[in-house]
Parts: C-alpha cells; sequence; structure tokens
C-alpha cells in the first residue's frame, strides 16, 4: 500500500504474472474438465436410455438404472455449479454468492492475513514452537564442530570485509571525528587526571621519569655548556666587563651541571622532594580548584580544535578500516582465530551448560514474541496488500489453474456418489413400497 496526497491508502500494482508451471496446470484442469463434463453426459445418456426402456415395457432394471443417472446427474449439476461458483458466475447469470473469488478478493486477502496473524504470529505460538525446536542446543551442537565453526569465522569474515568495504571513508570519518570530539567536550577530563596523577604520585611511579629527566638534562648540559653559557653572557648588561660576562657564565653554567648532578644521582635530593610536593598539590588542585580546572578545559578545547589533532582522528579510522580488513581476509589472524575459538567455546557451551542453554532458549523466544507482536501488523499487511494489489480476473484464473484440478474431482465424485445414493434411495423406496 502507499499513501497519496490525501492520505488514502491505494494498492501498489504487484507483478503477477503466469509462468509455465501454471500453464501446465491449467492444461491439467482442461483435461479434468472435459473428463467430469463427459462423465455427466455419460449419466445423461444412461438416464435416457434407461427411461425409454422402461418407457417400453421392460420391468426391472431400468427403473433402478434410471434412478442411479438421475440422481447422478443431480449431484453433477450440483458440484458444477459450486466448483463454477467459485471463480465466476455460472452460465453468465447474475446469481447472489457466485464468483465469489474475483469478488471477493480483498476480503479474502484480509481474511488470510487476519488468519495468519492470529494462528501464526502469536507470541505464544512463536514460543512454543521455538521452545519444541530446541534451537540452543542445536546450534551448539552445530557449532562445536570445527568444519562448522571455520564455516561461520570464514562468513562473519566475509560480512565485515563486505561492510567495511562498502562504506565511504570521508563518511565515517566525519562521523568518528565528530563522536570523539563531541565526547572529548563533553567530558570534564581534570578531576580523572587529577586523581590518576594523585596515584602516580603517592605510589612513586613517577621518579622514573625524574630519573629519565635529570639523566637526560645533564647529558645535555654537558654536549650544550658553550651554548648555555653564551646564554648567560648575552643577557648580561652592556656596561659589564667582558671578562665578568664569562666569570658569571661559567658559574652559572658549572651550579646548573652540579644541581642537575646531584638531583640525578641522590634520589633524597630536596629538589625530588620539592617536585613531589608540587604534583600531590597540583594533583588536588586538579580536583577541586576551580581555575585550575577551567584552564585544563580551556586547553583541551584548544588542543582538540586544532587541525593537527582533527587529522589524527580522522586517519584513525583509515588505520583502523586496514588492520580489520586485513586480518578479516587473512586466515591465521589473530581476530579469526579468535573469532573461531570463541564460536567453538560457544558451541561447546551450549552443549553441555544446561543453565546457558536455558537462557539463550528464553532470550532467543523473548525476542521472537517481541518481534512479532510489535510488527504483526506489518507482516500481515504484507498478504493482504499483495492481494489487494493483483487483478481480480487474473487471481481467479491463477488460483483455478493450481487448485481447479482437485475440484474436477469433486464433480466426478459428485457425480458417482449421487448415482450411488439414487440407487439406494430407489432401492429402499421399491423394497418398502413392494
Amino acid at each position: 500500500m502507499s499513501e497519496d496526497a490525501t492520505g488514502t491508502r491505494t494498492a501498489v500494482a504487484a507483478p503477477f504474472a503466469y509462468t509455465a508451471d501454471d500453464e501446465e496446470k491449467r492444461r491439467g484442469v482442461r483435461r479434468m474438465k472435459a473428463t467430469a463434463t463427459a462423465l455427466l453426459l455419460l449419466v445423461a445418456v444412461v438416464y435416457a436410455l434407461a427411461t425409454w426402456a422402461e418407457s417400453s415395457g421392460v420391468t426391472g432394471w431400468p427403473g433402478y438404472v434410471a434412478a442411479a443417472a438421475e440422481a447422478g446427474m443431480v449431484g453433477a449439476l450440483a458440484d458444477w455449479f459450486a466448483v463454477t461458483a467459485l471463480f465466476r458466475r455460472p452460465l453468465g447469470l447474475p446469481i447472489p454468492h457466485t464468483a465469489i473469488i474475483p469478488t471477493k478478493k480483498d476480503q479474502l486477502g484480509e481474511s488470510l492475513g487476519h488468519f495468519v496473524g492470529e494462528n501464526f504470529l502469536s507470541a505464544d505460538v512463536v514460543r512454543t514452537r521455538l521452545h519444541a525446536l530446541n534451537v540452543a542446543a542445536r546450534l551448539g551442537a552445530w557449532l562445536s564442530q570445527p568444519a562448522h565453526a571455520d564455516r561461520v569465522t570464514a562468513e562473519l569474515a566475509t560480512a565485515l570485509r563486505g561492510a567495511l568495504t562498502v562504506l565511504r571513508d570521508a563518511d565515517v570519518q566525519a562521523v568518528v571525528g565528530e563522536a570523539i570530539t563531541r565526547r572529548a567536550e563533553a567530558a570534564e577530563v581534570a578531576p580523572g587526571l587529577g586523581k590518576t596523577l594523585d596515584r602516580v604520585v603517592a605510589d612513586g611511579a613517577h621518579h622514573r621519569a625524574v630519573d629519565l629527566v635529570c639523566a637526560r638534562a645533564h647529558d645535555w648540559l654537558v654536549l650544550h655548556a658553550d651554548s648555555v653559557m653564551d646564554a648567560v653572557q648575552g643577557g648580561a648588561p652592556g656596561w659589564t666587563p667582558r671578562f665578568v660576562d664569562k666569570k658569571v657564565g661559567e658559574r652559572v653554567y658549572k651550579e646548573l651541571l652540579r644541581f642537575v648532578t646531584e638531583m640525578r644521582d641522590a634520589p633524597a635530593h630536596p629538589a625530588r622532594g620539592a617536585l613531589d610536593r608540587f604534583l600531590q598539590d597540583f594533583a588536588r588542585d586538579l580536583q577541586s580548584d576551580t581555575d585550575t580546572r577551567n584552564r585544563v578545559e580551556r586547553l583541551k578545547s584548544d588542543l582538540v580544535s586544532r587541525p593537527e589533532v582533527q587529522d589524527v582522528i580522522a586517519s584513525a579510522w583509515a588505520s583502523v578500516r586496514t588492520m580489520v580488513i586485513s586480518a578479516a581476509e587473512d586466515e591465521r589472524s589473530e581476530l579469526r582465530l579468535r573469532a573461531r575459538a570463541s564460536l567453538l567455546s560457544l558451541g561447546a557451551r551450549l552443549s553441555t551448560d544446561e543453565e546457558l542453554r536455558r537462557k539463550a532458549e528464553g532470550w532467543l523466544e523473548e525476542a521472537a514474541a517481541h518481534l512479532v507482536t510489535t510488527y504483526r501488523t506489518e507482516i500481515t499487511s504484507l498478504i493482504t496488500d499483495t492481494v489487494a494489489a493483483w487483478d481480480a480476473t487474473e487471481t481467479s484464473r491463477k488460483i483455478e489453474a493450481h487448485i481447479g484440478r482437485d475440484l474436477q474431482f469433486i464433480r466426478i465424485n459428485g457425480t458417482v456418489v449421487g448415482a450411488l445414493a439414487g440407487l439406494l434411495i430407489h432401492t429402499v423406496s421399491h423394497t418398502l413400497g413392494g
């Protein structure tokens, strides 16, 4: 169904073409029609001959034969009318309650949809059927076989590879970048950083970093002594003598090198203790000081909004995509080996763990029940809308092609049964009357 501008639902035309199989069935229907009609003509001829014999003075059997033939004709004609009335008006006469399928097609479609919805798409029916199937146990036994686990793993890898290939990198990168940026902007990082820094300082985990910085600073000072002294001399007043500036530069450099060396070699150096206290105070400020937290948030926003960071975020998808596709294509990759092992483990657990099987069955039954109860109207409308879109005449012809042959047997049976019933009734009446 579709809705026009006024909101009225109209049937959408659906393809409803005859196939070679339909044509073959129609030929079979025509042959059975000819057989049933020939049988009707036969009993009519028998009736005429029996009546002629009886009127000619022949006694005995003509009366029985005529009664049987007469009842056979009545039965044949009644069943012919009933069968024909399903698909068309008998003899073209506008008799009420005939041509049922062409005139009642839409109602039949609605009734069929309602029947399917009530008897096949109810939550209780779905739960009962799924419970009887023991899906979890069967799935467990199937997955526990390595060949089946390999097959599922390969299919999952193919599906994953196909999905990643279809996705446009630019679209995914935009979504991922926006999601990461939005998440980063929404989350306040200062308290978390403060708690982490507090634990690091308390555990002394930062000491190795301090050792590394001190060692690198010492090495740098040793290699760049001239640069340090030149920097000190360059900052001296212009009126001081050059030899004084040089002496001051050498002194500053020596004191700085001594300080860094002592700090490197002495774990209990006062400067290290001062650094620990500074880090502890900074950790507390990150958690409780409003000004510090606001500064960190501004720094975070500035950092996230930088083009370089956005490029890194966007390029992360390309790296992940390449890595996943490569792993999916490699049968010996860690991804596929872990997926296979997980499937085998799941199969083994479903086969042996009764509690897990009950839970899985319950999840499956509830999910299926939810689907059929939630979308039952949409599912049944597929039947009603499809039937409503069919042409009435073509629908009648197609249905007749599929079930008409069996219906013609009804005509034949009606002729035979009617004849036997007529013979029986005539015999009983003649016996009781004689």
